[in-house]
């Protein structure tokens, strides 16, 4: 289990179930690359539309031993918004994939140093 692991709430009645949804995606996290320290969470809901109902936002912070990795994602006026799950998952994702590039770069920076630099 990450012991660094922070999940704060705007807007958001926090719950059991959307805390452990949460710390399960941050766990597939830790599999990924360079040892992730720490990892913050922030879970927004920044208003209702008259309209559309409420769209959430995620916002995912990692601490690794390289760097710090901050993924913001709010794809606008998408459907998957109106979902929670669906917003973190999207988040979460981003994440991976954010952190998979910078494993690759570091990867081909420590082979051929110089044409890097």
């Amino acid at each position: 289990m990450m012991s660094g692991l922070r999940i704060t709430y705007r807007g958001v009645e926090p719950t059991g179930a959307i805390d452990e949804y949460v710390r399960r995606r941050a766990e597939r996290l830790t599999r990924r690359g360079p040892t992730v320290s720490s990892c913050r969470v922030v879970v927004d809901a920044p208003h209702r539309h008259k309209r559309r109902g409420r769209h959430y936002v995620v916002h995912v912070e990692v601490s690794t031993p390289v760097g710090r990795l901050v993924v913001d994602h709010s794809p606008g006026d998408a459907r998957a918004v109106e979902d929670l799950y669906a917003a973190i998952d999207a988040a979460f994702d981003h994440a991976v994939r954010r952190l998979d590039e910078e494993v690759e770069r570091l990867g081909r920076s420590e082979r051929y140093p110089r044409a890097f630099s």
